[in-house]
């Protein structure tokens, strides 16, 4: 238990715990709710949890081990966020993770049918100096809606790795690694 969030212990595809492990530098998947995040955690950990955050109830943050270009990392799939000025009890622990883990990494998972929305957050988590990576997710029904997003100009824009994926059928997911692994390694 740390400081009024509880963390669960992800289960890797044997069923079996993950060992979850304090001393691992830290990857943070943050965003708006409903984006994906918890499947882009199960992709990147191998793990499948199924988090719920309902008002009244205990906020959950989980956490796994993913093994990214051969090193291990702490990955924590943190509550839904608008905003670094929480108006929730999931935002305000979130924003907490966010700023007082000091993570080698956040990847910001954001729905890239309307990812406007979600750039004030990404300015925030800019501007708080978070080593921030933007995951575009979705990006199938961007193609059904015919289309088309120029990464490199959001890349050059933003000043921050993008990259974009489908979580629901993996489709992005090993280049989100690589772009990730070549992220840690330059800042972690």
């Amino acid at each position: 238990m740390v400081k009024g969030f509880a963390l669960t212990e992800a289960k890797c595809h044997s069923g079996k715990k993950t060992a979850a492990r304090s001393h691992l530098k830290k990857v943070i998947l943050a965003g708006s709710p409903n984006v994906g995040k918890s499947l882009i955690f199960n992709r990147l950990s191998g793990a499948y949890v199924t988090v719920s955050n309902y008002p009244g109830t205990t906020v959950e943050v989980s956490r796994a081990v993913a093994r990214i270009d051969g090193t291990e990392y702490e990955l924590l799939d943190t509550p839904g966020m608008y905003s670094l000025m929480p108006v929730t009890d999931e935002e305000r622990v979130t924003r907490d993770i966010l700023l007082s883990v000091s993570p080698a990494a956040a990847v910001q998972v954001v729905d890239a049918r309307d990812f406007e929305r979600a750039l004030p957050l990404t300015f925030q988590l800019i501007e708080a100096g978070l080593p921030l990576i933007l995951d575009l997710n979705m990006m199938d029904d961007v193609q059904k809606m015919g289309l088309k997003l120029d990464l490199k100009r959001l890349e050059t824009d933003l000043g921050i790795p993008v990259v974009s994926t489908i979580a629901t059928n993996g489709s992005g997911v090993e280049e989100l690694k690589k772009k990730l692994a070549r992220f840690l390694n330059q800042h972690g």
